[in-house]
């Protein structure tokens, strides 16, 4: 089986804005973490906030919801590997995700406004110095890595 990292195309350069760090009302930390197991648990992406904001993410693109949520599938299908800083695969499994959309949250019976509509997952940690990153702060947040045409949108 090819590895996700072997598999995937980097968008070219020229598609790139610039790379600054979110301040913190925009990251999605490691919400839960398992030290003995290393586990941890977080927003891989999310799409619109609970309170129905629309985001746009540290590139300053915006994912809609059905993009985001087949982006997951595909992952889930074909890859579900962890990688450190989108360099080096092979340093985590997944071994959970569910994509909350509208629907979903309904079905189950969860109140609108509770969750926001974005990718939660889990990863088993395989590699002792990610590990490491995790437990002291280092790594606080996940970060999807993937390719998607740019298609400007306009301010309402």
């Amino acid at each position: 089986m090819k590895r996700f990292y072997d598999i995937i195309t980097k968008s070219g350069e020229e598609n790139k804005k610039p790379r600054e760090p979110p301040d913190e009302t925009r990251k999605f930390h490691i919400a839960k973490m398992d030290d003995e197991k290393m586990l941890a648990f977080g927003w891989a992406s999310v799409a619109i906030r609970a309170d129905g904001e629309v985001i746009e993410d540290w590139q300053g693109d915006i994912v809609e919801p059905e993009e985001l949520e087949q982006a997951a599938y595909n992952f889930v299908e074909l890859y579900r590997e962890g990688g450190e800083m989108h360099e080096r695969g092979g340093t985590a499994v997944l071994i959970e995700s569910v994509v909350f959309t509208e629907e979903k949250m309904k079905a189950i019976g969860i109140p609108e406004g509770t969750l926001p509509i974005g990718w939660w997952i889990g990863f088993k940690v395989l590699d002792d110095d990610v590990w490491e990153k995790v437990k002291d702060g280092t790594y606080t947040m996940f970060s999807i890595e993937g390719e998607a045409q740019r298609v400007e949108v306009q301010d309402e």
